[in-house]
């Protein structure tokens, strides 16, 4: 009888224990973001991997304001493949607090980037008046040979290391408050092979003529937050994407993006927008629309238009018909005889031109 007294004095005193316990720390996880990475949907085509990549992005080792590890945790959480950390090689108004040189961020990124499987593109910026402007040069082995006075030889280091040399923001207001132009020294750095692509659009800023100049010269189209706060401070996550660069790689690595970047096979996403070249936008939208016959009505006979991409398509026909394919849902569309030749009001294959698409209309 003692011991079962006993054994049920213990019982209570674990009891006691454990509900002070409760009262004193409360845990309440439900409060925190769960670690989850969102799904971009948009079709792998033509026999290539789409990766979703963001070649400018900046920490505070130059002129942003997060540690670089936590653009790894962004880039992983956004559903991107690859990101590449561009601080400015020529200014860096924290080093004064924070030590390191110019791969430092790139060094400390990294094993996140590994732990992540996000792909760290070692780069830096040129950052110069203009001309010639700012310029992302991608796949350095070392930034720090950049940080030379005269700009020409920081182009020729990392033409050296067999950099990809991206202009920035080219009609960026602080430094083309009047225009967009392309200067005597582009024509330079593009007859030297130092000027592979150009930003079609950059953080809010989309440059129609950049485009044209992208198709005229065979340069690749690219498009990149140059995030230097926290993406979701910045963007709207919720209802759109930070911008980026959909690169149409073999292999989901560092070298078929490389590779596939000075084959120009890019794509840029921004908003509801692609920019591209015309076989590329053309093959997104057929992979990703299935329209097929439902029936037929007075007015016409009546389709579903099934999107399967993030993509929503605005569509126009030379009739003057308008309708949308919603992304990842389907509508339903009403079409008059012969009414099968349309334009993608928000795929741009020339800064002022759309994509022409012929439906595929099967019944």
């Amino acid at each position: 009888m003692k011991n079962k007294t006993c054994l049920l004095f213990i019982g209570i005193l674990l009891s006691v224990s454990i509900f002070a316990q409760n009262v004193n720390n409360i845990q309440m996880p439900e409060l925190l973001n769960e670690s989850v990475r969102k799904t971009i949907n948009i079709p792998n085509i033509l026999g290539y991997q789409t990766l979703k990549c963001d070649f400018h992005t900046h920490t505070v080792f130059s002129d942003g304001v997060v540690w670089p590890t936590v653009r790894i945790d962004e880039a992983w959480q956004e559903g991107l493949d690859a990101i590449a950390i561009t601080d400015h090689i020529e200014g860096n108004p924290s080093k004064d607090q924070i030590e390191g040189d110019h791969n430092s961020s790139y060094e400390i990124a990294l094993p996140r980037a590994i732990q992540k499987n996000i792909i760290l593109i070692h780069a830096g910026e040129i950052t110069r008046d203009m001309p010639p402007g700012h310029f992302n040069a991608l796949f350095l082995k070392d930034t720090n040979p950049l940080d030379t006075p005269d700009y020409m030889e920081a182009f020729k280091a990392a033409s050296e290391q067999g950099a990809y040399i991206i202009w920035n923001h080219p009609g960026w207001k602080s430094q083309q408050p009047d225009t967009c132009k392309w200067w005597d020294i582009h024509t330079e750095l593009y007859e030297k092979g130092w000027l592979n692509g150009i930003e079609v659009f950059n953080e809010k800023e989309w440059y129609p003529i950049a485009l044209d100049w992208c198709v005229e010269k065979d340069l690749a189209i690219t498009a990149a937050s140059d995030i230097h706060g926290i993406t979701a401070g910045m963007y709207n996550l919720q209802k759109y994407h930070r911008p980026m660069t959909l690169v149409l790689a073999k292999k989901r690595t560092e070298e078929s993006i490389r590779e596939a970047l000075f084959d120009n096979r890019t794509v840029a996403w921004f908003g509801n927008n692609l920019a591209g070249k015309e076989e590329y936008l053309k093959a997104i939208f057929e992979t990703a629309v299935d329209i097929r016959f439902y029936n037929e009505t007075r007015r016409g006979k009546v389709y579903i238009a099934n999107n399967n991409s993030d993509v929503p398509f605005h569509l126009i026909s030379d009739a003057g018909q308008k309708f949308n394919i919603p992304a990842n849902g389907e509508t339903m569309i009403t079409l008059k005889e012969n009414n099968r030749n349309f334009e993608v009001n928000n795929l741009f294959v020339k800064g002022t031109k759309n994509l022409k698409i012929s439906l595929n209309l099967s019944e």
